[in-house]
């Protein structure tokens, strides 16, 4: 019997994986499943708005595993499990991976070729409040051709974070929020 080829298998698992991980109150962001040998290597990549831990990791690697052997027939013989959480480089692609980059330090790639670093607001389904080159704007998604999480080794400036919750609140930018102070002169 041979086996469907690769993006098949993943197509078929994809909405029982997807149901296992939801059910364990997590979100589903990639599924692989590649030949590996005589084995496949099925690959979950799994986060949460708080992230995953390693128990979580070991949670829903327990549900996945319980719905693939139920479903060993799409898989065509053994595999190996693989679950595991996004890594820092992950691309945001989604509004919720905007959302769960709240208050990071993003850069941008935007659709006319120019490129950004910014501080990322509240994120909704259309796009991003930012802390741009010292002002706040809005980021449509439609408008992002890439976005990645920069590594930072420092917490993030309170100003930037006081901006961004303004922002969020509706309210007003002051002056002293950009240092125009008579003390800063």
């Amino acid at each position: 019997m041979s086996s469907p080829p690769r993006g098949e298998v993943a197509a078929r698992l994809e909405p029982v994986v997807a149901e296992a991980v939801s059910a364990a109150g997590f979100d589903l962001e990639e599924l692989d499943v590649q030949q590996a040998g005589r084995r496949r290597l099925v690959k979950v990549v799994v986060d949460a708005e708080e992230g995953v831990g390693l128990d979580e990791i070991s949670e829903i690697s327990r549900a996945v595993s319980k719905v693939l052997d139920a479903h060993e027939h799409v898989l065509a013989g053994s595999y190996t499990l693989e679950v595991t959480s996004p890594g820092v480089d992950r691309p945001l692609t989604r509004p919720r991976h905007w959302r769960r980059a709240r208050y990071r330090l993003v850069r941008v790639r935007l659709a006319d070729g120019s490129d950004l670093v910014v501080r990322v607001g509240e994120a909704d389904d259309e796009g991003v409040v930012v802390l741009a080159d010292g002002e706040i704007r809005t980021l449509a998604y439609r408008d992002v051709e890439r976005a990645v999480v920069e590594v930072e080794f420092q917490q993030p400036p309170a100003e930037d974070l006081v901006r961004l919750e303004r922002a969020a609140d509706g309210a007003p930018e002051r002056g002293g929020d950009r240092g125009d102070t008579e003390e800063s002169r």
